[in-house]
């Protein structure tokens, strides 16, 4: 798993968290550790606001393990908020993790750094000891029984242990509604596109249970108390860095190759120029280009 995997559901959305992989269901996260990282580090604002409110929260943690972490970005901001915890970074997907080692290297985490490589929430039985905090950052909604998933990660939790996952929260908005060109409502129709391929990548999961989305529920069914819930905003105002254009050409980029075929030709027009680094009105040049984002983290307790 990874963060930021979604761009909408609101999942983006970790992740989060858009997931770019073709017209089918699987997902190649090897190949997205570029974008993936990008755009963790782009969302870093977000995630520090969020890191800071469960530093409020939970108090010196000893271990804290990012369930579903890919290339590590939030795993190393965890061990830069906390820093005298043990940060450990669990992915199914091992180059993912070789990215997460080396920026933890990079940034001098590595001495309180660990991977563990497998599928969740399995390999979690190879913990050597409990999580003081255990975070999934749009990585739940990858696994096919979210209720089962959730009593699991509450099973690994040490006793006044803190579980977060970051699911939903509002779609990321880049553009205005109306571009000048094409029509209005863009973004709007590619939600509505997401959705439906978010719907059927649950479907596809093997052994997909359907849940409804009623976290503080959920996590009570996992045995645990008090829960909450609180959203984070990142706000890029216009006009958009150079770094941040880039994302949303990504971004634009991959939603086109998905939806090609089925988007309506004027919105697969629009998209054409909206990526066409020579045109006045592409994400590239435009003046009005900006990254808007909500995502929501929802937390509960293992009693004492």
């Amino acid at each position: 798993m990874a963060h930021q995997r979604n761009e909408q559901h609101r999942h983006d959305g970790h992740a989060h968290h858009s997931h770019g992989h073709g017209h089918g269901t699987e997902i190649d996260w090897a190949a997205m550790a570029a974008h993936l990282e990008a755009q963790a580090e782009l969302f870093t604002p977000l995630y520090e606001k969020a890191l800071s409110w469960l530093g409020k929260e939970v108090t010196e943690p000893g271990l804290i393990v990012d369930a579903g972490s890919g290339p590590g970005v939030v795993s190393c901001l965890f061990a830069e908020v906390f820093p005298g915890a043990r940060v450990m970074a669990v992915d199914g997907s091992g180059p993912l993790l070789e990215r997460a080692r080396a920026r933890a290297g990079r940034l001098g985490h590595g001495d309180r750094f660990g991977t563990l490589t497998g599928e969740l929430p399995a390999v979690l039985d190879e913990l050597e000891y409990p999580a003081d905090l255990m975070w999934a950052g749009r990585s739940l909604h990858h696994l096919a029984d979210q209720r089962a998933a959730l009593a699991a990660f509450a099973e690994r939790l040490a006793p006044g242990g803190t579980l977060a996952i970051m699911e939903g929260g509002l779609p990321s908005r880049f553009l205005p509604r109306d571009l000048g060109f094409g029509r209005p409502g863009l973004e709007a129709r590619l939600d509505a596109l997401e959705a439906e391929w978010f719907a059927r990548m649950r479907a596809d999961l093997p052994g997909a249970v359907e849940e409804a989305e009623d976290w503080a529920a959920l996590l009570g069914a996992a045995g645990l108390k008090r829960p909450r819930s609180r959203s984070f905003l990142l706000d890029l105002p216009a006009p958009a860095s150079d770094r941040a254009r880039g994302y949303v050409a990504d971004r634009l980029g991959r939603l086109r190759d998905i939806f090609g075929e089925t988007l309506d030709p004027g919105d697969r027009a629009v998209l054409d120029r909206l990526l066409d680094p020579g045109d006045p009105a592409g994400v590239h040049r435009r003046p009005d280009v900006f990254v808007l984002a909500a995502h929501s983290v929802h937390t509960a307790v293992k009693s004492v």
